[in-house]
């Protein structure tokens, strides 16, 4: 059984997006890091992994410049069998539907794949669409927002997952292979070990370009998406200011507010 994750290298959460004057996006001095939701992703793929004595084969996938790299070195810390770096400067600019297509298209040249695993979103752009996107243009069946994995059998060709939604969870079973987003509660990431970090540091990092896709260029980069940012510009600032209302008890410091909301016909 071969696994296949897709990654996406990502600012520390704790950044803090700025946007200038002429529509440049920046996120300061903050370090590249494996998207966190993406984590939850690659533990999974190492949990099928053990459940099923080690056999089953955990490449991870990450579609960016060098940065990326970190990204792959912590998945294969975690424990991942191989790490697979696309990038060419032809991808600069791909939105969503230009990522699916790279993405499937690598996924495609790995040959037989039986499950492929993404995290529920990137938390830089919170589209969470590759997923579905890379099931459709693959053919393979989409099981987005999986909390739990009920069941897999690589030779029956089936899987049962659980959907966290709303109203509560769906069991939905599908067949082989299949595309599985995950959310967070699926289970707990783990820490790279050290021996792990010690393989990552070793490990080799295949770098896959647009001519070993067979990836044409009117398939990628702007001329391949569908959405074009034609302005970026930072929300107005939101300005506000508070009162403490004084009183002598709780109770008469009530009625000033209930006086207050009234007139300002907020109740």
């Amino acid at each position: 059984m071969h696994i296949v994750v897709c990654i996406k290298q990502t600012p520390d959460s704790a950044a803090k997006l700025t946007v200038d004057e002429a529509g440049n996006v920046s996120w300061g001095e903050s370090p590249i890091i494996i998207n966190p939701w993406d984590e939850y992703a690659v533990e999974e793929a190492l949990l099928i992994k053990e459940r099923f004595g080690g056999e089953p084969k955990v490449t991870v996938v990450s579609m960016g410049p060098e940065e990326a790299l970190e990204a792959l070195k912590h998945a294969i810390a975690m424990g991942c069998d191989e790490a697979v770096r696309i990038w060419d400067d032809g991808f600069a600019g791909s939105d969503t539907l230009a990522t699916s297509y790279v993405l499937a298209k690598a996924i495609e040249r790995m040959g037989d794949v039986d499950l492929v695993l993404f995290g529920k979103s990137a938390i830089d752009s919170q589209t969470g669409q590759v997923a579905v996107e890379v099931a459709r243009r693959l053919g393979f069946a989409p099981l987005t927002y999986v909390i739990k994995i009920a069941e897999l059998d690589p030779e029956g060709g089936a899987i049962l997952v659980e959907r966290l939604l709303e109203e509560g969870r769906q069991g939905v079973e599908a067949p082989l292979p299949a595309v599985v987003g995950t959310v967070k509660g699926i289970n707990e990431p783990r820490y790279p070990s050290f021996m792990g970090i010690r393989k990552a540091t070793r490990a080799e990092y295949p770098v896959w370009t647009a001519a070993d896709l067979g990836v044409g260029p009117d398939k990628v980069g702007a001329a391949g998406s569908g959405v074009r940012w034609e302005r970026i510009f930072p929300p107005p600032a939101r300005e506000g200011a508070a009162e403490i209302i004084q009183a002598e008890t709780v109770e008469e410091a009530a009625r000033v507010l209930v006086d207050k909301l009234l007139a300002e016909k907020v109740i």
